[in-house]
């Protein structure tokens, strides 16, 4: 069985804190730089799984790499190198306390809140009379706050951001624009590969003055693919739709009954779910990128990202 990376502790030179988040771990390099770790650690209804899951971090980082290399005529982004397949190396930006989402069709916890008869979100009126997964006419921006390990991120309007002071007026009508362009090209991409881009979020933080985009884009951690195929004949009978996204994570565990609620463990990881879960993803990452995707040495994981980190520091 291929190891897994599930926790590092790294002393980079320079190195002057460290953040363990769920999934990454982000080193910050004498408050210029940040080296990005893609762990193989798995998250599902914000509990962190207790089974690594081999070549996971890789692929996600490498998706996002892709993608962020793919927008860079749109907005600048924070990424300098990926000096491992599991890391990304970027400059440090002071991060706006808000996540950026976008949706295209009404699907997640915005169709739970529709159905229950919301009818505005984050301050954005909805039309009556829509069903599950239906494409809204417009991409809609529902902003979250960015919230602190173990809190839930809530729904926050663009007049509550601008009341706070968490982006002025200026910034924020930038952010708005940056976030529809990237869902733009998002979709473009996801349709050439027979994929619908449904929601996804973004990060953003300002860096020497000007806004970059930050973290992770477009994979499959941070946004929800549908398959094109089938999708209308789907939609129109009221069926569930072929999803490209962790959601079978989710959906393992609620068969197994957890979801992330005080008392419930989590079932046991077996090597075969583990197994299983890490091919799914390893055909996410093909599906998404039309590429053949090339398995790391697991041997030394830890001594293989050292090794590279350092080297590319120096």
């Amino acid at each position: 069985m291929s190891k897994a990376l599930t926790e590092t502790n790294y002393h980079f030179p320079g190195q002057k804190s460290v953040y363990h988040g769920k999934v990454r771990d982000v080193y910050n390099i004498n408050d210029e730089k940040l080296v990005m770790v893609a762990t193989d650690r798995i998250s599902a209804f914000d509990v962190v799984l207790p089974e690594g899951i081999p070549y996971k971090g890789q692929m996600l980082n490498q998706i996002a790499a892709k993608f962020l290399d793919a927008t860079t005529d749109i907005c600048p982004n924070w990424k300098l190198a990926t000096p491992d397949p599991m890391v990304t190396v970027g400059v440090l930006c002071k991060g706006f306390p808000i996540e950026m989402i976008v949706r295209g069709y009404l699907c997640g916890s915005a169709w739970r809140a529709y159905k229950s008869g919301v009818r505005e979100i984050c301050g954005v009126r909805l039309p009556e009379g829509m069903r599950e997964n239906e494409k809204f006419p417009h991409p809609i921006i529902t902003p979250t706050t960015k919230a602190e390990m173990g809190l839930h991120d809530e729904d926050i309007s663009k007049e509550e951001i601008l009341e706070k002071g968490l982006a002025t007026p200026e910034e924020y009508e930038k952010l708005e624009q940056y976030t529809l362009a990237l869902f733009e090209r998002g979709t473009e991409i996801a349709a050439s590969r027979g994929l619908i881009l449904v929601d996804t979020k973004y990060e953003f933080g300002k860096h020497n003055g000007e806004i970059y985009l930050m973290d992770e884009i477009h994979t499959p951690d941070s946004s929800r693919y549908f398959y094109a195929e089938g999708y209308q004949e789907r939609f129109e009978n009221g069926e569930p739709q072929k999803q490209l996204s962790k959601e079978f994570v989710r959906e393992w565990l609620m068969e197994n009954g957890f979801q992330g609620k005080e008392g419930q463990k989590v079932p046991e990881m077996t090597p075969e779910i583990v197994a299983s879960i890490s091919d799914r993803y390893i055909e996410l990452f093909e599906h998404l990128t039309g590429e053949t995707f090339v398995k790391g040495d697991t041997d030394n994981l830890a001594a293989r990202i050292e090794k590279n980190v350092t080297e590319y520091l120096k």
